[in-house]
């Protein structure tokens, strides 16, 4: 191949210099011809993986010096139908394999406007959300040259959750600024109007749903509603199981809310020995060293012992509210720093999780509790329940613990056996609640917790002692990293 043909990059665009020697290496089979003008040395792979692999430079080639406009300047890839907008001084709509470029006419890059590849332009962030204020319709069967005014609300309310509002009145800020120079002047207002609403100042109209919600004062994390969505549709999907619960005489209900207090709060890092738990639950004896942590498990076992109080499921989204903040408040009763019954006024962590903004986590919780109200049984429901409070993390402090409190008051309100998570499945129960959270994949958290629920149906729980005698045997009491260590897993009771 001649060299010059030879030092081009895997697709190009042809031009005068080098029309002849294409044409030649395309006659004796050495290049592919895959649109107008655009030509490729590779001669195995399909043309949509080209183009799409040296897209950018590709536009270079047709529209040199563009500027990277409109719907593709927001979203940075190709509309689904392939559509790339651009403004270009020359040069008409080309089809290429998978893409479609398409310029316009207009003012071209300005100083603001960023470098892109390729000697490409995009336009700024303030550019790019002026020019999508600009409606547009579908022609010819393609998608609109601009995003519709719901998408628009959608990214606004991202960059709000993400950035502050200090980044939107920068937004709103610097797309007045250039508004003149691209006779934008009425996009300006109406994006101003639109940031105001949103923000809460301003009152104009919103179309999309995480739009009204914001400028309602109850802003929500639509990302966490889509895994909602998708815990959602795994437990529609998972055929209940008839788990009543065993009916025990005395002390038996004692003893299974004793253990279930215990566990949570050990889950959490609250631990104590068997012995030392029951003189603090049943004797009230608080050991000077750790009263805060005994104030935490006598707080537990007295809400999940209380029969009538844990029937007590939530209404609507107020009772949701009052339901959180009182249990919370019960159990954090020692811990007068944490704020018992107050939401978080900071972010919360765990590892990579982040939690949802704390200006987002009541409006969080509403529109996930509207969703679990169409779950039918009281295992969905509980499960449902667990992982919203566990994934909006709405207090500084004892999460967990309320989220389990939730999840089994649902069940105990259905009739339904308690879960108890013993120490032994910790790992098992957190690990699957991190593989939803961080990979979308409900599966393990439906399994591991209708597991756990079989696993408590199968014990005892007649005394404490016989119980605590029968825990031991099924490994119930390890820590998940003395348990690995010896071999041993949390085993069903025989």
């Amino acid at each position: 191949m001649n060299r010059v043909l030879h030092e081009l990059p895997e697709a190009f665009v042809s031009h005068t210099a080098i029309s002849r020697e294409v044409s030649r290496a395309v006659k004796a089979e050495r290049l592919r011809k895959l649109a107008s003008r655009l030509y490729t040395k590779n001669l195995a792979d399909t043309p949509e993986e080209i183009v799409r692999r040296n897209l950018w430079a590709i536009v270079a080639g047709y529209f040199p010096g563009a500027l990277v406009a409109d719907r593709t300047a927001l979203e940075t890839v190709p509309a689904p139908d392939g559509t790339v907008c651009l403004v270009s001084a020359r040069g008409r709509t080309t089809e290429l394999p998978g893409i479609v470029l398409r310029p316009r006419r207009g003012p071209g890059p300005i100083s603001s406007d960023m470098p892109f590849l390729d000697g490409l332009r995009l336009s700024s962030q303030a550019r790019a959300f002026l020019e999508n204020m600009r409606p547009s319709r579908a022609r010819s069967g393609r998608v609109p040259r601009t995003l519709t005014r719901a998408q628009i609300e959608e990214r606004l309310d991202r960059l709000i959750r993400i950035s502050g509002e200090t980044a939107a009145n920068r937004l709103r800020d610097e797309a007045r600024a250039v508004a003149t120079a691209l006779d934008m002047e009425r996009e300006a207002v109406h994006l101003e109007t639109l940031i105001g609403t949103l923000l809460g100042t301003r009152d104009s109209r919103v179309d999309s749903h995480v739009g009204r919600g914001r400028s309602r004062g109850r802003a929500y994390d639509p990302d966490r509603m889509e895994l909602f969505h998708t815990l959602h549709q795994a437990l529609r999907d998972h055929p209940p199981r008839d788990r009543a619960a065993v009916r025990r005489d005395a002390p038996g209900p004692t003893t299974l809310t004793f253990f279930e207090a215990y566990f949570s709060n050990f889950v959490e890092g609250t631990e104590f020995f068997v012995e030392e738990a029951v003189d603090i639950v049943f004797g009230g004896r608080i050991p000077q060293q750790r009263p805060a942590d005994a104030h935490d498990v006598i707080g537990t076992w007295r809400i999940v012992s209380d029969t009538e109080g844990m029937r007590r499921t939530p209404r609507d989204s107020e009772d949701l509210m009052s339901l959180l903040r009182g249990r919370h408040r019960r159990i954090m009763s020692g811990r007068p720093e944490t704020r018992p019954g107050e939401f978080k006024v900071a972010g919360n962590r765990a590892g990579q999780t982040i939690f949802v903004a704390p200006d987002l986590a009541r409006g969080t919780l509403e529109q996930g509790f509207a969703l679990c109200r169409s779950l039918e049984s009281p295992f969905q429901r509980a499960v449902y329940m667990m992982f919203l409070v566990s994934e909006v993390h709405p207090f500084a402090d004892c999460n967990g613990r309320v989220a389990r409190v939730m999840m089994n008051a649902e069940l105990v309100a259905g009739g339904e056996e308690r879960i108890v998570v013993p120490t032994a499945f910790r790992d098992d129960y957190l690990a699957a609640l991190r593989a939803l959270s961080r990979t979308r994949r409900p599966e393990p958290l439906v399994q591991a917790l209708d597991y756990a629920q079989r696993w408590t149906m199968a014990v005892d729980w007649t005394s404490i002692p016989d119980t605590q005698r029968q825990l031991d045997a099924c490994n119930a009491f390890l820590k998940p990293d003395e348990a690995e260590a010896e071999g041993k897993r949390l085993r069903m009771p025989r």
